[in-house]
């Protein structure tokens, strides 16, 4: 770091998986002074070491004030609009929550030359051709994919803003007070319930686990970085053999998992069939080290284990 002073960065998003891994882990450095928003009420666990706001990011003026009054060295925007069905079925909501907010933000930082650390996902691509490097060229199937590569640009083109974009795959892992689920809790809930569910087999990903993101996103923060990032797990897998080898860890019963092609789940929105990352930007000049899925599975056991 280039000053002695404690660096002032606000968390968007802090009550989701991401942005409870990113409060807990900033929230224990000396360097940092912690500002998280989200919203309602705190979701986080334990005593507050930092500033906690109920903030609606859709509130332009009141996004404004939070950013000029408390004046942030870095903002790490993790809020979005995710679910990439509802986006397809609202895309003006969609593109209020993930462009609009992000152009609030974005010149919110260049007043106050702040740092812009903006999270966006492997959606932007079709899938054609992954694993995708930083440098592959974007093309999205979905509004929801169109909308976060839409935030990029808009972040790339805003004149004087110090930015680093971090894209990431499927990130999985939990926090003891989920807003939503994952592919792993999701196999091991409906599994452990008895329930048949089915699995596509012809899509292939990056799994990322969240503490990895976050430290990722922790790095380029401290290191401070610029560009854009691939930051996701190193493995690629069939979501198929993802939903397989979380059964087989937990100790379920596999066959109740049924695999079916993506054609066949009538989703409003299209899919990319084959992404996941290359990650050696981040393992070069990061020292980016994520777990390998198994090491990931056991963590996220292990904290089940410890909220039980």
């Amino acid at each position: 770091m280039l000053s002695a002073q404690p660096l002032k960065v606000l968390v968007t998003g802090a009550n989701g998986l991401l942005g409870q891994k990113l409060v807990a882990k900033l929230q224990t450095r000396s360097a940092v002074t912690l500002i998280a928003t989200g919203k309602g009420p705190n979701r986080n666990p334990g005593p507050a070491e930092y500033l906690y706001i109920d903030l609606d990011l859709l509130d332009i003026a009141a996004t404004t004030e939070v950013v000029r009054t408390h004046r942030p060295d870095v903002v790490i925007h993790g809020a979005a609009m995710t679910q990439v069905d509802a986006c397809e079925q609202q895309p003006e909501l969609c593109r209020q929550l993930n462009v609009d907010v992000v152009k609030t933000l974005a010149d919110s930082c260049r007043a106050i030359n702040a740092r812009f650390i903006h999270v966006s996902t492997d959606f932007i691509f079709d899938g054609e051709s992954g694993p995708y490097d930083e440098r592959a060229a974007p093309a999205p199937l979905s509004v929801y994919g169109q909308s976060k590569l839409d935030a990029e640009l808009l972040i790339q083109q805003t004149e004087g803003l110090r930015w680093a974009i971090v894209r990431t795959v499927l990130v999985y892992g939990v926090v003891p007070d989920m807003s939503r689920s994952n592919i792993v809790l999701w196999v091991k809930a409906q599994l452990e319930a008895g329930k048949e569910i089915r699995v596509v087999n012809d899509q292939v990903r990056s799994p990322t686990l969240a503490e990895d993101l976050a430290e990722g996103i922790i790095s380029i923060l401290m290191r401070e970085k610029t560009g854009i990032w691939h930051i996701s797990g190193a493995e690629i897998m069939n979501v198929w053999e993802i939903a397989q080898q979380t059964a087989l860890f937990f100790g379920l019963d596999t066959g109740l998992m049924i695999p079916v092609s993506s054609d066949t789940l009538s989703q409003p929105a299209k899919r990319p069939p084959r992404t996941g990352f290359i990650i050696l930007k981040a393992e070069t000049e990061l020292n980016y080290r994520p777990f390998s899925f198994k090491q990931g599975l056991a963590l996220v056991k292990q904290q089940l284990d410890d909220l039980t």
